[in-house]
């Protein structure tokens, strides 16, 4: 026995706390003084029963250990030497006493001695003794740090052994006041059993299964994109591909505009054209007219309007940025657009260009990062991307800008893109043709439907400024439109 240990002192019970007497004098919790000051004494004991060290608990909550701490295991581990179907594990010594009085002091109830910072440390110290029993479960404070130490502590029990129980309050002894005899029962009973993160039981899957779908789809501009695809969700990462000069951007303003329509807010990260370039573009969809090319014909109050029903409406924000982007710059301006603009949808045009900035010049493998990262956002924030990215040199004689049909395997850079994407479409046109103006959609990867393919077609009208989505592209033929803007 431990000399320095206090006097055993008095079990009474504690009105404040709601702990009977008997329960008090079960666990040898009791009150004495140290130092002249009033504390309540909860004594460690070894397998024998032998007082070995002694946890004080001044008013105010201070706490004090005396004795032999480093052998201390857990707070009531004696009673319970035998092992048994089940344990109840708690963060304190409290409320390891207010769960075994709802239980008439009858069943295992132990605490580990030093709170929620060192709970794992406890338990894999007492772990013979743990192990002992069929069921563990930890009932700790319904806050941050007793969640994480719920969580280390089942990480070094046997597999199925130990479950986790949520407390409807703050903790065990909150309940027990609150005259919660029967719920911290049931929180004991519905303890569900620990899974490592991202394991999860198909039967808990019923409340999410029929609740609404808070990600519904918004129409593309394009009826022939959502035939294939039932549209675009938040959450998804949609890449858009094409040669040069093919319509890339043109593609982007007009999903960009038709969002805007829909009433949502979005970010636009151009990284080859300034600010002005992109707000003049997004208002003259408004105005069916290029007017980065000419504003001739327009009065002010007209590019008025179209500014506020556009980049002016209080949905659009714009990233004010030309040339090449540090990818952890890339990855917190969108972060920002999404959580301190509350966009739902990023615009980012294009890839290619960031990647252009990497120090090691291994393009493939910061493709690889950059895709992971940018993926890993849409699951963080639920923002609906739309990424632009160039494609590779084709093989034999003809390129892009002559209409060569686009695959998968025709991304530029790595697989990751086509792997990350949950929607992959390419836009082809032959700028040499009968039909320079006319674009073919195809949908290359469809993670929504499984649908592929061809799409269908849309016209690039050089008065307007629009591109239209036509049924037969035949009926353009030898118009001699500019391939300007595309």
């Amino acid at each position: 026995m431990k000399t320095d240990l206090l006097p055993a002192g008095e079990a009474q019970a504690l009105p404040k706390r709601g702990l009977t007497e008997e329960t008090c004098k079960k666990f040898g919790y009791t009150l004495g003084e140290y130092h002249g000051k009033p504390v309540q004494i909860a004594t460690y004991r070894n397998e024998q029963g032998e007082p070995i060290a002694q946890k004080l608990r001044f008013a105010g909550k201070d706490f004090k250990f005396i004795g032999d701490t480093k052998s201390v295991g857990l707070y009531g581990q004696h009673l319970w030497r035998n092992g048994g179907k089940m344990l109840v594990i708690t963060e304190g010594e409290i409320d390891c006493l207010s769960m075994s009085q709802v239980q008439g002091n009858r069943f295992a109830c132990v605490s580990v001695p030093t709170g929620a910072a060192g709970a794992k440390k406890a338990v894999s110290k007492a772990l013979d003794f743990v192990e002992a029993f069929d069921k563990v479960v930890l009932m700790f404070d319904n806050d941050a740090a007793g969640r994480s130490a719920a969580h280390e502590v089942s990480s070094v029990l046997s597999v199925g052994k130990a479950a986790i129980a949520t407390l409807p309050l703050k903790d065990l002894n909150e309940m027990l006041v609150a005259g919660k005899h029967k719920e911290m029962i049931d929180a004991m009973w519905g303890a569900k059993v620990y899974r490592p993160d991202g394991i999860v039981a198909g039967e808990d899957l019923w409340p999410t299964l029929i609740e609404d779908d808070d990600k519904p789809s918004i129409p593309y501009p394009f009826n022939s994109l959502n035939d294939k695809t039932l549209g675009m969700r938040r959450g998804e990462l949609v890449t858009l591909t094409a040669g040069s000069g093919v319509g890339k951007s043109q593609v982007c303003r007009e999903i960009a505009y038709h969002l805007l329509n829909a009433g949502e807010a979005i970010g636009y990260i151009a990284l080859e054209e300034n600010v002005k370039r992109t707000a003049l573009g997004l208002m003259g969809l408004a105005l069916d007219k290029p007017i980065h090319l000419s504003k001739e014909g327009l009065e002010e109050n007209d590019l008025r309007n179209a500014f506020e029903s556009t980049v002016g409406n209080g949905r659009v924000y714009l990233y004010d940025h030309f040339g090449s982007l540090a990818t952890d710059n890339l990855l917190n301006r969108v972060r920002y657009l999404a959580k301190g603009c509350g966009v739902s949808w990023v615009i980012l045009d294009h890839l290619s260009i960031v990647v252009s900035g990497l120090d090691d010049g291994d393009e493939r493998k910061g493709i690889d990062v950059i895709m992971t990262k940018l993926r890993s956002l849409c699951e963080e924030t639920g923002i609906g991307l739309i990424l632009v990215s160039h494609l590779r040199r084709p093989s034999g004689d003809k390129g892009w800008e002559n209409g060569v049909e686009v695959t998968l395997n025709s991304l530029r850079g790595s697989a990751s893109i086509a792997q990350l994407s949950d929607i992959c479409i390419a836009v082809e046109r032959n700028q040499q043709g009968e039909n320079p103006n006319i674009s073919t959609l195809r949908v290359l990867k469809n993670r929504f439907t499984g649908e592929t393919g061809v799409a269908g077609f849309v016209h690039y009208d050089t008065v307007t400024g629009r591109m239209v989505e036509v049924a037969d592209p035949d009926l353009f033929k030898d118009e001699g439109d500019s391939e300007e803007d595309f």
